[in-house]
Formats: structure tokens, sequence, C-alpha cells
């Protein structure tokens, strides 16, 4: 059994026990989070699909941790004008383990 999900602007097809990396949620570790856009749903009875969202479906996932990914480097420069600017960035996300597919 398989969900597709929806959060943070990105799909994610998960299962029951997946960890997955998603957007930064507003929430604390340990707490369960609800996702209540489930694009489909795949079970015995076969695939169901939403427009846009599977009704009455919910994915439930325990928080693990909150961090942020490795350090990426943007450097812009112009060529021959003298113009060079170095920037880093983390992106924050949150850690969560799928716990139950209800749909």
């Amino acid at each position: 059994m398989y969900a597709v999900i929806k959060t943070g602007g990105k799909q994610y097809k998960v299962q029951e026990g997946d960890i997955i990396r998603v957007e930064k949620l507003d929430v604390e570790e340990g707490s369960v989070v609800q996702f209540k856009d489930v694009l489909a749903v795949s079970n015995d009875e076969g695939l169901r699909v939403g427009a846009p969202v599977v009704d009455g479906a919910v994915v439930e996932a325990n928080v693990l941790n909150q961090g942020k990914a490795k350090k990426i480097i943007v450097f812009k420069y112009k060529a021959k004008k003298d113009y060079r600017k170095k920037q880093g960035h983390r992106q924050p996300y949150t850690q969560v383990q799928i716990t139950k597919i209800n749909g």
C-alpha cells in the first residue's frame, strides 16, 4: 500500500515505515502530523486518484527531527566587470516517519 502526498509544494510517494525529509513544518519533535493533501492511494482494491485530493484519505507521520541540509554555495560574477558575490544557503527541513495510511 502506498500513497502520493503533497506538502511544501512537492509531491512524495510514501509507504508505511518510510522516512522522508519534507519542507520545514512548524511542529515539535516527537509529535504526530497529518497530511490531508493525499493525491492518490493504492491498496488491495486498486488505485484511487483524487480530483485533486482523495476524499477521506489521511496520512499520519511522526516527526523525528528538525534540521538543516548541507550548505550550498551560490557564487555570482560578471566577466570583466570585477563583480563577485558569494553566498551560502542551508535549507531547513523536517524529517518524518510515515506510520499510517488511511484511505
